[in-house]
């Protein structure tokens, strides 16, 4: 039992008065309040007065004289606020001794809003032609962060990856191979990822401009990709598939997982297109332009000033959104499965990572479709993401299955472009494959590690190499999780190396280094504390402080996955370790002559620390026991 119960109980007494009383049904809210108006506030007074033709703060001083046959275990004092609200005081006597004990059960934070539920969360989808850059970083984060949100909240989670591995940019990397004189073996030491992203699609891209022919060659290789059986299709293949290994060793690095691989290429030949297509066209949501630009194409209509989008054009071919919408539909389970399904990999946490195939398998039939479907793709493909989820919610007649869920672009400080061999000349800069200026993923990990493994090597000498690199792997992989999630979405985030290092401020090492503190606390003690005792003497506003960030965790677990919102859960791990912090410094845990104070205070200290190690977990960054 946490606040969320706390909450829970205020608002069915509340609903109870209004009951009582002959209130018309209104949606008022209950929730934590600001420090000096008590723990929780509600606001039903302000929703009542004109119905009751009151003031607001007459109106709270009803509502909390009917409730005083409530107060009791829980709630000690209700208190109707001048500016109307109605503030309840918690009786923290009892309230310490039910959010100690439930944080550190092992289902602490679980919460069943799903139901287990289907959702299908689609994310990184990078085309299988470079290695992945700090930009797409953001995408596999924030889907995978999302994805263990709402495995915590009892949804049943699959989560996808789309391989476009017929679209123009490999169409690239396969001209650069077999008309550009590029060898298939890259340099010794050079992922094949790098290679093909640093060397081979750069410099074939850049030829174009001087070589007419070779972007005539082009659409000849994107042409021969849609038919299998093709020399070229089958070579693309080969050459994708070793991009796509590495790039998911990367992935795998910064601590993702996915449960099936979808690609481009097998849509395209599934005949999925011509039943949607076919789809579309009884339920009139394409036509066919007569005159003007568009002549002869099939076409959606654009909404208020935007232009019409084209699916198919005069000449017979699909475009990019032809291949989207399939798939979309494929998700929700709104077409039949043209499938069969293979093993690609065991992943590092042990997850079966499975692949589509059109060739017969062995292997059994598997479902990755849902009633809802969440997919993670930037800002940038905002029009073409509307037009998916308008056509889904009329194929499915639901507006929510179809969820997308943007984000803003990633820069780099000019300081750690510079770091990284970019002279930007003091500007931030943006990420351009195609040009080439971009800081692969893996440059930027490999950094992280050194300078964590040197700055907690300096700390802690004693330490074996094997120890000193797994904490300094922890805390690069936290610090580049934290900075992807901690921005709200729709702002750019500007990645500086050591601003994000810091163990001061709102950064990974700070938060993991109040984990590290706490262990400390609790190895020096030398004994396991009893939770077995009522925590009544733990009663000054530092350790009440802590124990109420405590009993929030739930609470921001619901918001959390009610907004696919991982940037809550990443505040509340901010705001959980400055309270610790600020209880560290006033409270001396072990300096007392009080045994029972000191084992009082133990508990909530292996409370803290077992609650931000769950925190910190949903954001898939680990809490090392020293740094």
């Amino acid at each position: 039992m946490t606040f969320k119960i706390l909450l829970e109980e205020i608002y069915l007494n509340i609903q109870k008065i209004i009951d009582e009383l002959d209130l018309p049904q209104i949606s008022f809210v209950v929730e934590p309040t600001k420090l000096n108006f008590g723990d929780v506030t509600c606001n039903v007074s302000f929703l009542l007065a004109k119905h009751l033709k009151k003031k607001p703060y007459e109106v709270a001083k009803i509502i909390s004289e009917k409730y005083q046959p409530y107060l009791g275990k829980l709630i000690k004092k209700v208190d109707a606020h001048q500016s109307g609200y109605i503030n309840f005081f918690a009786n923290y006597s009892q309230l310490n001794t039910i959010i100690l004990k439930a944080s550190v059960k092992d289902d602490y934070g679980f919460l069943d809003l799903g139901k287990k539920s289907r959702i299908v969360i689609e994310h990184t989808s990078v085309n299988p032609n470079k290695a992945l850059h700090i930009g797409h970083v953001r995408n596999i984060v924030l889907g995978d962060t999302v994805a263990r949100i709402l495995r915590q909240t009892n949804f049943d989670v699959k989560v996808l990856n789309y391989i476009d591995d017929s679209g123009l940019q490999v169409a690239d990397i396969i001209v650069g191979f077999k008309y550009g004189g590029f060898s298939e073996n890259p340099p010794p030491g050079q992922k094949f990822d790098q290679y093909c992203g640093d060397v081979v699609y750069v410099k074939t891209t850049e030829k174009y401009s001087s070589n007419p022919d070779l972007e005539e060659t082009r659409k000849k290789v994107l042409q021969s990709l849609e038919d299998e059986k093709s020399d070229i299709a089958k070579f693309a293949e080969k050459i994708t598939k070793k991009v796509l290994s590495d790039q998911l060793k990367t992935c795998w690095k910064l601590s993702a997982s996915y449960d099936c691989l979808n690609f481009e290429s097998q849509i395209i030949r599934s005949g999925l297109w011509k039943q949607v297509f076919e789809k579309m066209k009884e339920m009139k949501l394409t036509h066919l332009e007569k005159e003007g630009k568009n002549a002869n194409c099939w076409v959606i209509k654009g909404e208020k000033n935007e232009e019409d989008k084209v699916l198919v054009r005069s000449n017979g071919t699909a475009t990019y959104i032809a291949k989207d919408i399939p798939y979309a539909a494929w998700k929700l389970g709104l077409l039949p499965d043209p499938f069969y399904y293979t093993h690609y990999a065991t992943q590092e946490n042990g997850k079966i990572l499975w692949q589509t195939t059109l060739d017969k398998s062995t292997e059994s039939k598997q479902d990755f479709t849902a009633d809802k479907v969440l997919t993670i793709i930037d800002s940038r493909q905002s029009r073409l993401q509307k037009i998916i989820t308008n056509l889904m919610s009329k194929f499915k007649s639901d507006e929510k299955a179809y969820v997308h869920l943007g984000y803003e672009s990633v820069t780099l400080s000019s300081t750690t472009a510079k770091t990284l061999g970019i002279d930007t000349q003091g500007k931030t800069t943006q990420m351009s494959g195609r040009k080439g200026l971009y800081v692969n993923a893996d440059s930027i990990i490999d950094l992280l590690e050194k300078k964590t493994f040197e700055e907690t090597k300096k700390r802690n000498p004693e330490l074996d190499e094997k120890i000193l690199q797994q904490i300094a792997h922890d805390v690069a992989i936290g610090t580049i999780r934290y900075e992807m999630i901690k921005q709200d979405l729709d702002k750019i985030i500007t990645f500086d190396l050591s601003k994000s290092m810091s163990l001061e401020g709102d950064t990974a090492p700070y938060i993991q280094y109040t984990h590290a503190r706490a262990s400390r606390i609790l190895e020096k003690a030398g004994f396991v504390p009893n939770f077995g005792v009522s925590f009544e003497l733990l009663d000054n506003e530092f350790e009440i402080a802590l124990i109420k960030q405590i009993g929030k965790f739930d609470l921001q677990i619901v918001d959390a996955a009610n907004n696919f919102s991982p940037k809550v859960i990443a505040r509340y791990c901010y705001t959980l370790a400055v309270t610790f912090n600020a209880f560290y410094e006033h409270v001396k845990v072990l300096d007392d002559k009080n045994k029972s104070l000191i084992n009082e205070r133990l508990c909530l200290v292996s409370s803290f620390k077992s609650t931000i190690h769950n925190a910190l977990g949903l954001l898939g960054i680990l809490s090392p026991n020293m740094m």
